[in-house]
């Protein structure tokens, strides 16, 4: 087993996971309300916005295949290099969430364009992406913290259930932006 990275301190980092957690969904609520378009109106970025949703797509792609490589990594009981790679994989997301914010605050709202059984599919598939991603952080910072501070029955119980909804995430927002970018609107 790897040593721990952290010292334990349960009441500091329940804390900083909460406030991280609201934060972070009050961020990402917030650009729902404010557009740079309305705040500053005749503004010219001079470059595609859309690139952001490029950016995205890679970047759950990485993360995706990270958190695979991260299993196949601890089921080979290679621990440093297990935790290597997802402190990567959580990197990767935290840069997605900058990249995300920015292009949906330089942009305007896109609405589905496709027609038929596609939209059964789409929406679910969102739906169930937005809900999972607006509720995986603190789930993702707690397994974190107790996998950095050596906490291993707690951070492999916590793993059990947030691993795979951290994949389906990564894994559905790449397939929500394949169906979504060819409605996005030229800016």
């Amino acid at each position: 087993m790897i040593k721990a990275v952290l010292q334990r301190n349960d009441k500091m980092a329940y804390g900083l996971i909460a406030v991280l957690s609201v934060v972070v969904f009050m961020l990402v609520v917030l650009i729902g309300k404010f557009k740079i378009y309305t705040l500053f109106p005749g503004i010219q970025l001079g470059f595609d916005p859309h690139i952001f949703a490029k950016i995205n797509a890679g970047l759950n792609s990485l993360v995706s295949i990270l958190l695979v490589l991260g299993l196949v990594l601890v089921k080979q009981k290679k621990y440093e290099a297990h935790r290597t790679v997802m402190m990567v994989a959580f990197t990767a997301s935290a840069i997605f969430l900058l990249s995300y914010v920015a292009h949906h605050f330089t942009t305007y709202d896109t609405h589905f364009g496709g027609e038929g059984a596609i939209r059964w599919f789409y929406y679910p598939l969102l739906i169930t992406h937005i809900i999972l991603a607006a509720t995986v952080l603190p789930f993702i910072l707690l397994a974190m913290y107790r996998g950095l501070t050596a906490d291993w029955r707690e951070h492999k119980k916590i793993v059990r259930v947030t691993y795979p909804i951290w994949l389906y995430v990564s894994v559905s927002g790449v397939i929500v932006y394949l169906l979504i970018a060819p409605y996005y609107q030229p800016m």
